[in-house]
């Protein structure tokens, strides 16, 4: 099976090798037919510390690394 790769935004930087992403999404309610968006934040592992807050980065899926961390930042949106 594949993994995830989801793409959000570095919302900070704070630990040591490890950086949090928001990432949102969007959907119709079910009920109210109105585009809801919800968003929810991953602690990814960052080995070289190379990501700053603002930055945009894709993280997938990986073997937990600690009690929280059970994603890795992939790449930037660079391109």
């Amino acid at each position: 099976m594949p993994k995830r790769i989801l793409q959000g935004t570095v919302v900070s930087d704070k630990n040591e090798k490890t950086v949090v992403v928001k990432v949102e999404r969007r959907f119709t309610h079910p009920v109210m037919k109105k585009t809801v968006r919800m968003s929810k934040n991953y602690k990814a592992h960052d080995e070289n510390n190379a990501h700053k807050v603002g930055d945009t980065v894709f993280i997938q899926e990986s073997a937990p690394i600690s009690k929280d961390k059970r994603w890795v930042v992939v790449s930037s949106d660079q391109a």
